[in-house]
């Protein structure tokens, strides 16, 4: 079984979680004892697999996938992460792991917010913000993005809505 699955949002109805933006995309976490450390939660390591997993997701979602990163040349390689746990979670928890991409310049920088939330007790546990730059795969130096990229980056950016 995968420890995380796409979650039909629809299916399901996450989205009535109290997420910070609005339409998220999520997957879900079953929390197992490879994730638990020596306190007996959740090890802080395994959040930042989580974040790669779930930005992956989206990217694989809205078409970007490593097929389309190696035949350009191009990669989203991450610079900064800032990472926020609010509640420790536990053994068989589930989590409901979102991600919004909140900024794209169009031509290096992209940056993505995320939201962890417990089903059970439906707070949220941990935060985060990863700032990425595109880099040239070959190289490992930093590369415009190709319009592939640029496009499908910046038409999926989420913002807070003002009423």
């Amino acid at each position: 079984m995968l420890e995380s699955q796409l979650v039909c949002d629809e299916i399901n109805q996450w989205h009535i979680l109290n997420w910070s933006l609005p339409k998220p995309f999520i997957v879900l976490w079953q929390i197992t004892d490879a994730h638990i450390d020596h306190y007996n939660h959740v090890n802080n390591a395994a959040y930042v697999t989580q974040i790669e997993k779930v930005a992956w997701g989206h990217s694989n979602s809205i078409g970007l996938t490593i097929k389309e990163y190696k035949a350009l040349d191009r990669a989203m390689v991450i610079r900064h992460h800032d990472l926020n746990y609010i509640h420790a979670c536990y053994l068989d928890e589930q989590i409901a792991c979102a991600t919004w991409i909140v900024f794209c310049d169009k031509k290096l920088r992209l940056r993505r917010q995320f939201q962890f939330i417990s089903t059970r007790t439906r707070k949220t546990v941990f935060t985060a913000t990863t700032d990425f730059v595109c880099i040239s795969l070959s190289l490992g130096s930093p590369k415009l993005m190709p319009p592939s990229f640029s496009e499908t980056y910046s038409n999926n950016v989420t913002t807070l809505s003002v009423s």
